[in-house]
């Protein structure tokens, strides 16, 4: 494998003032075609998942329903509450959006081709610490969403805007820890380098536990199912959009949708090979699919197929609990993140000294750390219940209560019980165990006096 050191980085020495343009136009046109797209996939691809046709009467196979809904948004009622802070209600939804169209300008297409006699890269920029760039634009974004809740002055898009801060927070420290150990073996944070590094193997093989840790990062990431507490209907009304019409909610939605393309951007370009092509299609010809403009097909198709894993998801999970939303990342995914960042700062080290290929460390320690993952998120918690006799309310034969039990009104509101808690039975239910048990005893008092006689 060649070192990173010596890996090639893009040449932009070639571009003029037009040639940014043309890129900076060409990722717009990407992005905004991307995601009216993306909208009628995902629709259809539930459809077929749930045995349901999808939109399919709007053009051919439907696929005008998106474009038909982007102009229902754009020419509806523009309304704005009166309670709202004006400048912040306007100004968070522009956040959002313009957040997420700044990702793209660091991610690499393809390699160098020639536009209008012009030889650049198929790159809008890059620069020696372009990761964290990344990093720091998608933190940015979800102030977007916080001052879209608080500006609207109203309870359920505060709440939905304070669970998408925690959010972000929880779910951002486990991917950027699972960043972190693609640095060290590429022994770079531009995104040019990081692609070259790969030429040999992918990322994604290598270091497969931080791979897996940030394709579950990444859904948490963007508020998708089974991560989408920030908008849970069931419980905010659509959270912290809920006051938003028009286009101003438009933006949040477009903005949604883009990041799902940036995430997915991402881990192509850090675990999976970037614009390379696969194998054996890599072997054809000496490379020759890994030049000219092939390779922005092998990316495109790349980040399809983890925004179609993003779709599948939404069919077949529910969504979690706020209790497990918050263990899965900081009681599993962070530890997780740290101890096998841990496991390759140390492989990185006993290299230093001997000269073991590093894939193959990667691989057996990676599969070896895969399988403890796999064992302990699939052990089943342990319940502990003690059996103490409690005299039933109608001085019926005893019950065993659980140690768990606990007051669901204790601090003057309800509390749903977390795993392994029981409810106390309500009044309603109370009565009909007291009668149950006054009739019991009625009945054994019969029985015992016919016998008697």
């Amino acid at each position: 494998m060649v070192p990173a050191s010596a890996a090639p980085t893009a040449d932009f020495s070639n571009d003029t003032w037009w040639i940014w343009l043309i890129k900076a136009f060409g990722i717009l046109a990407f992005l905004l075609t991307s995601v009216l797209i993306a909208i009628w996939a995902e629709r259809r691809i539930l459809g077929r998942m749930q045995t349901r046709p999808g939109p399919n009467v709007h053009g051919p196979f439907g696929l005008l329903q998106s474009m038909g809904d982007a102009l229902k948004l754009l020419l509806k009622e523009d309304i704005t509450i009166k309670g709202a802070d004006k400048f912040l209600y306007l100004l968070a939804p522009a956040i959002a959006a313009f957040s997420a169209f700044l990702v793209m300008a660091v991610i690499p297409f393809g390699p160098e081709v020639s536009i209008f006699g012009v030889v650049t890269p198929l790159q809008l920029t890059d620069f020696p610490v372009a990761v964290l760039y990344i990093l720091a634009v998608t933190a940015f974004g979800v102030y977007g969403i916080v001052l879209g809740g608080w500006s609207s002055n109203s309870p359920y898009p505060l709440l939905g805007s304070v669970r998408a801060s925690a959010q972000v927070i929880s779910y951002e420290l486990a991917m950027g820890l699972s960043l972190v150990s693609v640095f060290l073996v590429s022994g770079s944070l531009s995104t040019s380098q990081i692609v070259d590094a790969q030429t040999q193997l992918w990322w994604g093989i290598a270091l497969i536990p931080a791979f897996l840790i940030y394709l579950v990062s990444m859904v948490g990431e963007v508020n998708r199912l089974p991560f989408d507490l920030p908008e849970a209907e069931g419980e905010l009304v659509a959270g912290h959009m809920v006051e938003y019409s028009s286009m101003k909610f438009a933006w949040f939605f477009l903005a949604e949708y883009i990041n799902m393309f940036n995430v997915s951007a991402i881990a192509t370009t850090l675990f999976f090979g970037g614009w390379r092509a696969p194998w054996p299609l890599s072997a054809i010809n000496d490379g020759m699919l890994n030049t000219g403009w092939w390779p922005l097909l092998w990316f495109v198709a790349k980040v399809w197929f983890f925004m179609f894993l993003m779709f599948w998801l939404r069919a077949t999970l529910l969504r979690f609990r706020y209790d497990q939303f918050m263990n899965l990342g900081w009681k599993l995914l962070i530890p997780a993140a740290l101890g096998w960042l841990v496991l390759v700062m140390l492989v990185q080290g006993v290299r230093q000294f001997t000269e073991t290929d590093l894939t193959t460390m990667l691989l057996w320690i990676g599969g070896g750390f895969g399988v403890v993952m796999v064992v302990l998120l699939l052990w089943p918690a342990k319940k502990e219940e003690t059996a103490e006799p409690s005299g039933s309310p109608a001085g019926g034969p005893d019950v065993l209560r659980s140690s768990t039990d606990f007051d669901a009104f204790a601090g003057g509101y309800p509390v749903p019980p977390l795993p392994g808690q029981n409810l106390p039975p309500s009044p309603r239910q109370r009565r009909r165990q007291q009668d149950a048990a006054a009739t019991a005893g009625a009945s054994s008092t019969t029985v015992q006096e016919d016998q008697d006689v």
